[in-house]
Order: C-alpha cells, then structure tokens, then sequence
C-alpha cells in the first residue's frame, strides 16, 4: 500500500500500458522509431546526471540546484524508460527480465542466491 492507502499500480501493466499509450501517437514509427524509443534512454541518464550535479551543487553558475528526492525521481524515469524500451522489443517483457535478472544475481551472488 501506498502513503495514500491506495494500492501502488501493477509494474507490468503499467509498462504495457505506457507502452500502448507511446505507440498509439508515435511521430516516428518502424526502425526510426524503435531506434528514438532507445535513445530515450540516454536522455533519461543525462537528467540523472543533472541531477546528481545540482544535489551536490556541482555547478558553480547553479549551485544546488536539485536534490536527492530528484535524483530518486530521475533515476525512476531511467527505469520505467528502459521497461517500456525492453516492451517495444518483446511482448515478454516480464519472462525477459526475470530470466535476465536470474542470470545476473545467480552470477553476482551464486546461485543460491537467484
């Protein structure tokens, strides 16, 4: 549950949904698009990084200029950005990562671990 006592949206349907949503009203469309679809994620990062620099007032023409919680936000954009980016490329988006996500803390923790 939430702060707000409303339970939190399902993860993956929500990815599919923002995915229907970006592809209903898509300027670009075909490789173009899907190729656009993946460099949102480098926009995403770059914000992340904007953001770490402004919380630590990096800058000296800004100075702090964001904080922690807008890093946190940031680096939500980056994730929900990269599912929606996996689901263009695969209806199964779900079995994809977990398979992924398996094979990554098997290799990081042992196997035990996954």
């Amino acid at each position: 549950m939430s702060d707000h006592g409303t339970p939190p949206p399902d993860l993956w349907k929500s990815v599919d949904a923002l995915w229907a949503w970006l592809e209903t009203d898509q300027p670009v469309s075909g490789r173009e698009g899907l190729l656009l679809r993946m460099l949102k994620l480098s926009e995403e990062v770059g914000e992340v990084s904007e953001a770490v620099i402004g919380a630590i007032g990096q800058n000296p023409r800004k100075g702090v200029s964001h904080t922690w919680e807008d890093v946190q936000g940031e680096l939500c954009d980056v994730v929900i950005t990269a599912l929606v980016a996996l689901r263009t490329l695969t209806p199964d988006t779900r079995e994809v990562f977990h398979r992924h996500l398996n094979r990554v803390t098997e290799r990081s923790l042992g196997p035990e671990a996954a």
